[in-house]
């Protein structure tokens, strides 16, 4: 029997998500003889080699290196999930919004407090990914079929949804998945 195949990856945000996977601790042992790992910083694979059945998002877009990076993990996935807040709503690099781009770039690049830049030199290189108007969620550049809430998501949450989608459940969170109090 063919294992699912699960990819992961980290956009504009903090690997906190990851670090909430590597917390399933002696369950990882479970994980890894029902699921394999393709494209993932846990194996360090940096390119697809096989289709795969659920692609994991961590971080929202905050550059043009993040959308393509989304959308080739769209293209390579039947299931995508946001796992966390960065991905389903920009989490905190999308607190930058309410600022104009420029306003932030002069802060980061000219004006910052520990900032020497006597040339005001700019990052102007075409390596360099562009930097969006603003931290866009995931589900607003593609379709996202599951979203995993939590900042980071809790280990247990993140094991029983690993679970469903390796074993073709459904899945449904609980509803104190998504109450805070």
């Amino acid at each position: 029997m063919n294992k699912p195949v699960i990819a992961t990856t980290s956009l504009a945000g903090c690997f906190g998500c990851h670090m909430s996977i590597l917390d399933i601790d002696e369950k990882f042992l479970e994980l890894i003889e029902l699921v394999e790992f393709n494209k993932s910083p846990i194996d360090d694979i940096k390119t697809f080699t096989k289709p795969v059945d659920v692609g994991i998002i961590e971080g929202g877009c905050c550059n043009s290196e993040n959308i393509h990076i989304l959308k080739y993990f769209r293209d390579n996935c039947k299931i995508l999930v946001s796992l966390g807040e960065c991905a389903m709503m920009g989490g905190l690099p999308a607190m930058r919004n309410t600022i104009p781009l420029e306003e932030c770039i002069k802060e980061a690049y000219l004006n910052g407090p520990s900032t020497v830049n006597e040339e005001k030199i700019l990052p102007n290189d075409e390596e360099l990914p562009i930097i969006l108007d603003k931290v866009y969620p995931c589900h607003e550049i593609v379709k996202i079929d599951y979203f995993i809430p939590g900042c980071p998501p809790r280990a247990d949450l993140i094991w029983d949804a690993l679970l469903h989608l390796a074993t073709g459940k459904k899945l449904e969170l609980e509803y104190e998945s998504f109450k805070y109090d």
